[in-house]
């Protein structure tokens, strides 16, 4: 990628052709199971978790790559699209296992009734399974001869209650879905989750056979309790080193560019001093200021302050 502006403020219409983007900034989005670089112990870390059937929880800095280990670990294991959980402090441990649509299906049940009565066609026309999805926990729970991924991002920004709630399912891997224990038909076909696949559902009940492959990502914003501590496999990110960083930039650009030594050295120098960084910043300078058509002088230490500013400041 070459420095080549667009935009220029005049209010002109031109045509101009963009540049592709970088590969991780393509749509769809494509996993970069290539060019992700396991800081030392992670590797160990993965197959103690996937040998125990265990979860994963990875704590670091936000931006420090925790979440981009669960790509590779689905691909070289063939564990098929990674399901994705990204936490906030509404997150439910229902809305992870399944969502019921109960106020779509009574509406469904007052139209058929309008239209055909309240007689017997307009009940038997009833079905519960269109309102009905498995979430992404309650998806990679379902049985299978190879077990699923699945990321729960950024478990510390839950509501205080969420991890005591998981220990039950991360310990039995199963769960109920209450609706169709007292449904009419015992068994029911069941959307997954980011899918139109369906999975039959007998008597309510989900029990896994293979028990998926768990990252948990964790800012360390907080502290959990021993009971879900003792549960997983704990793995802490190391600090960005200069080296490491410069592995992620050859992973990704082959080689490093003509000028991006200074930006990886100076960028080792920050975070070693306490700066708040994100690796995808390092990425972006490196793309953007290095090469034969670079921005130069005054244009380039303002391009370079605008990428690699300080995340906790405003």
């Amino acid at each position: 990628m070459t420095w080549k502006p667009y935009y220029r403020g005049d209010g002109e219409r031109r045509s101009t052709p963009l540049a592709d983007p970088p590969p991780w900034r393509t749509f769809p989005r494509t996993a970069q199971h290539r060019q992700y670089q396991p800081p030392p112990g992670l590797v160990d870390a993965v197959n103690t978790a996937v040998h125990l059937r265990r979860p994963l929880l990875v704590s670091g800095p936000a931006g420090s790559g925790k979440s981009t280990v669960i790509e590779q670990v689905a691909h070289e294991l063939d564990l098929g699209p990674v399901l994705r959980w990204h936490i906030t402090s509404r997150s439910s441990l229902t809305d992870a296992l399944y969502r019921y649509d109960a106020l779509g299906r009574i509406h469904a049940q007052s139209l058929r009734a309008a239209t055909h009565g309240r007689g017997r066609a307009g009940r038997g026309r009833d079905d519960i399974a269109p309102y009905l999805q498995l979430g992404p926990l309650g998806t990679a729970l379902l049985p299978a001869d190879r077990p699923r991924a699945l990321l729960i991002d950024e478990i510390d920004k839950s509501d205080l209650d969420l991890p005591s709630d998981l220990l039950e399912v991360l310990e039995r891997g199963e769960f109920e879905i209450p609706e169709l224990v007292r449904y009419r038909r015992p068994r029911v076909m069941v959307r997954q989750w980011g899918s139109e696949d369906e999975h039959p559902v007998d008597r309510g009940r989900v029990q896994c056979t293979q028990f998926p492959f768990i990252l948990l990502t964790s800012n360390g914003e907080r502290d959990f309790s021993p009971a879900f501590l003792r549960r997983c496999i704990r793995y802490t990110m190391p600090p960005l080193t200069a080296d490491l960083l410069y592995d992620i930039v050859r992973a990704h650009f082959e080689d490093v560019p003509e000028g991006g030594e200074e930006l990886v050295e100076k960028f080792a120098q920050r975070v070693a001093a306490g700066e708040h960084l994100a690796i995808d910043q390092l990425l972006n300078a490196v793309a953007l200021l290095t090469g034969d058509q670079a921005p130069q002088d005054g244009q380039y230490k303002e391009l370079r302050g605008l990428i690699l500013r300080e995340l906790s400041r405003v």
